[in-house]
């Protein structure tokens, strides 16, 4: 069974919340489901879901009186075996957003002590108005305040290694050599490298991994993978409207090429030739809030805070699992990165994709600065009190950008991401690329 860390926030938010719901959003098939239905609900003595796609009858217990006492009732009288024990009930409210009253009835829910109440759904992250599915209802009250809302994604690094057997001791010996900026031994630096390559092929889909784990069967990764991205693309028939459906569907099969180019910054004319965002713009909100792609922003100028300095029309896409990026590129790809021989930008785009997802599921905002042709800083994050420049190498070629940033913003630190190991001169530091967990 796959060790997930989100699962420490669901166990604080047992312990902590008062009168919230917590809804989990995220692209499909990163483990949800299971994650409260197999795990999470073993801290409760009864454990109650609801999956308004497979009963639809169900979402008759939230008409009318919506008060929590009424709606417990209805769920205890509809429901066979349901059990209401006073503050030890998992009320579990799966694909929620095809019944509108049951999300506005969360604000009712949050205030009972008698439950406590998760919500997830497919594509939940997408605005009411851009699903299709004529299953998905319009929320009339959406409960603010009522509601803590998370985003759940693929397995990161750390959690791969759980996956394959490294304990806790072996990533904090690692991370010893971080944290002294000393250099890592030439033979353990080379072995997570390899694991780290592993990663980037295989992604941190949960059936990926898991599959992985037990079979060790690259060929099996990608039959797997496949199917994930075929289920996308079927999400995007079901659920993007008739006018995007093709749109989403070509800006999504755009960004594997895209990122192999060397300036990876999306354009919409290579969707179609002389299109703009006027045409596409929409469809990469729509994958954006499907979660299915990860934005990040050009910035005017590099200073804090970076969300109020972001170039709105100009932005990189990189694919939310490694993994399913590599599967695009298809299996000649995979091997050379495995092989580590794989040459040119697509390499580059590889890492910083990487890098990218990364950055997000350690709850960084995505920004990168391009001031101009000469210098690019592939990311910029605000970290603690303080703006870090990152610049990432898919080898360890020289960083002529990042030197010239220093030069002119003097920044606290600075990072440098390579194939190669630990270095520290002035406030820059050189880390491999798989000591990013350790941000």
């Amino acid at each position: 069974m796959l060790k997930r860390k989100i699962y420490d926030y669901l166990l604080k938010w047992k312990e902590t919340h008062k009168n919230e719901c917590l809804i989990i959003k995220g692209a499909r098939q990163v483990g949800k489901t299971f994650l409260i239905e197999k795990l999470f609900a073993k801290e409760y003595k009864s454990f109650i879901r609801i999956n308004f796609y497979e009963h639809s009858e169900y979402k008759n217990i939230f008409e009318e009186n919506l008060s929590a006492e009424e709606i417990l009732k209805r769920i205890t009288a509809n429901i066979p075996n349901a059990q209401i024990i006073p503050g030890d009930t998992l009320l579990f409210l799966d694909e929620i957003q095809t019944c509108a009253k049951a999300r506005t009835a969360l604000k009712f829910l949050a205030q009972s002590d008698k439950v406590d109440v998760v919500a997830t759904g497919s594509l939940l992250g997408l605005a009411y108005g851009q699903d299709s599915d004529p299953e998905v209802e319009q929320v009339d009250s959406v409960p603010v305040g009522s509601e803590n809302q998370i985003i759940m994604y693929p397995l990161d690094f750390e959690e791969f290694l759980w996956a394959l057997g490294y304990d806790n001791s072996a990533i904090e010996y690692l991370k010893g050599y971080f944290d002294n900026k000393q250099k890592v031994p030439n033979e353990l630096n080379k072995k997570y490298e390899q694991l780290l390559r592993e990663y980037l092929v295989v992604g941190g889909m949960p059936e990926v991994v898991g599959d992985f784990v037990n079979n060790k069967d690259f060929g099996r990764v990608q039959e797997i993978q496949n199917k994930i991205l075929n289920s996308y693309e079927d999400d995007i028939v079901n659920h993007a409207k008739s006018t995007e459906k093709t749109k989403v569907k070509r800006c999504y099969q755009s960004i594997p090429s895209q990122l192999a180019r060397e300036n990876k910054k999306f354009k919409y004319s290579e969707v179609e030739k002389g299109s703009t965002s006027r045409k596409f713009a929409d469809s990469i909100d729509w994958l954006n809030n499907a979660n299915l792609v990860l934005k990040c922003y050009n910035l005017e100028e590099p200073t804090l805070p970076l969300n109020t300095h972001e170039k709105r029309n100009e932005f990189k896409c990189y694919i939310h699992d490694t993994g399913l990026l590599l599967a695009m590129y298809g299996f000649a790809t995979k091997l050379a990165i495995l092989n580590n021989t794989l040459l040119g930008s697509a390499k580059g785009g590889i890492y910083e994709n990487f890098v990218a997802e990364t950055l997000v599921k350690k709850g960084y905002s995505l920004h990168y600065y391009k001031p101009s042709d000469e210098m690019e800083l592939e990311f910029i994050i605000e970290k603690d009190d303080f703006i870090l420049p990152i610049e990432a190498k898919a080898g360890n070629s020289t960083t002529i950008s990042l030197n010239n940033y220093m030069k002119k913003y003097n920044p606290k630190y600075a990072l440098k991401l390579i194939n190669g190991n630990i270095g520290f001169v002035d406030s820059k530091f050189t880390i491999p690329h798989y000591m990013l967990m350790f941000l």
